[in-house]
């Protein structure tokens, strides 16, 4: 059998199972239209807020009118008690509450310090968050207030008073992630791990379901089914890469700012890598449901381990080192430098060279795998 036909019978073994195809195709295709969904609106706005005025005065209703007027903040009651604004958030008719506490506007005037209670469900730690950031917001906002007053109050000028109270002007420019929100921040990352988990069990439910079974596979030189194999996922991967990088990043927007020739150049020996290692774990097994359930269990572990959900700083070493060994850790780390931050070549070229270090190092393991499985077959049949 020649090298092209290998490579025709390759695509024909994919496509003809159903377990293989769902997973390549199907996975790639879901997680692209499933994963982004719940970060669409970038950031939560409008969070439904309770308050619990203790003090009436005018001072108590201009921050609670402030509250309403924040973008991260909508007043949908205003109650007697703690325990009532509980109730509320425990039937989900709000996200959180603020106390007010009696003699507020007294104290203020006073120059004396003020205590603002705010609570919420913090099932949805995005929610929460943005509550007590609005929340915290409203009261500094206030307090630049009443400072305000009464300086004026004091005969100072309006100049001077807007120095005094806000000597520094904070303009935020982000850098990397223009519009704050979850989806430039999360999606690049996850794709690439789907990526990355989808061809490790695309090339191992293949390989742990041929080696006990008669097949093309029996025709062909280990060299040549390696290659044929390479070939085959590293067409199907190029087309799926080019949807994830091209059609999905412009449909969520995010961010770009590699050229195409440098993500090509460095996405290579990613999928590379990425097969080879699927091809050496293969060899591991001979149940086909296997490579799935292993896959599966090690995603989230990858996902912290690549460092841009979960800070490497407070991750152990050893666990570290170890993640250097899995294509996906160099693969997501490198495509944000590059892509989303606009690193220099330099800067990944480290990463780059890992990952043709771990292809090297892969292919060995491939190499050594597919032998010790076919010889353990010849062995047996004769």
């Amino acid at each position: 059998m020649g090298f092209w036909e290998a490579v025709l019978a390759e695509f024909k073994a994919i496509l003809s199972d159903r377990a293989i195809a769902i997973t390549l195709f199907g996975g790639v295709v879901f997680y692209a239209l499933l994963y982004p969904l719940p970060y669409l609106n970038q950031v939560p706005v409008e969070q439904q807020l309770v308050v619990v005025d203790k003090d009436h005065s005018s001072l108590s209703r201009q921050l609670i009118r402030h509250a309403d007027a924040s973008p991260k903040l909508a007043v949908v009651a205003q109650v007697d008690n703690i325990e009532q604004a509980r109730v509320m958030i425990a039937k989900e008719r709000a996200h959180g509450f603020i106390v007010i506490p009696e003699g507020f506007r007294r104290d203020l005037l006073r120059r004396q310090s003020v205590t603002l209670a705010y609570g919420g469900d913090a099932n949805y730690f995005l929610i929460y968050s943005t509550i007590i950031e609005g929340l915290v917001a409203v009261g500094m906002e206030s307090e630049k207030s009443v400072r305000t007053i009464g300086l004026l109050a004091n005969g100072q000028s309006p100049k001077q008073v807007a120095r005094d109270v806000a000597p520094i002007h904070l303009n935020s420019v982000p850098a990397f992630n223009p519009g704050l929100g979850y989806t430039a921040y999360v999606v690049p990352g996850v794709l690439l791990l789907v990526l990355h988990q989808t061809l490790l069990i695309g090339t191992g439910i293949l390989g742990a379901g041929q080696w006990r079974k008669q097949g093309y596979w029996r025709q062909l030189t280990i060299g040549r089914l390696l290659a044929a194999r390479l070939v085959t996922f590293g067409l199907i991967y190029s087309l799926f890469t080019s949807f994830y990088f091209g059609i999905c990043y412009y449909a969520y927007d995010v961010n770009t700012q590699a050229e195409l020739g440098q993500l090509a150049l460095f996405l290579l020996p990613f999928i590379l890598a990425t097969s080879l290692a699927g091809v050496a774990i293969s060899c591991l097994f001979t149940r086909r449901d296997q490579p799935t359930q292993i896959m599966l269990l090690l995603s989230m572990p990858i996902l912290f381990l690549s460092g841009f959900i979960w800070p490497l700083e407070l991750i152990p070493m050893p666990l570290i080192w170890l993640s250097d060994l899995i294509p996906a850790v160099p693969g997501i780390q490198g495509i944000l430098q590059l892509n989303q931050m606009g690193a220099d070549w330099s800067a990944i070229a480290p990463l780059w060279l890992q990952l043709w270090g771990l292809a090297l190092g892969y292919l060995l393991l491939a190499l050594l795998g597919m032998r010790w499985r076919l010889g353990q077959i010849h062995q047996y049949e004769h």
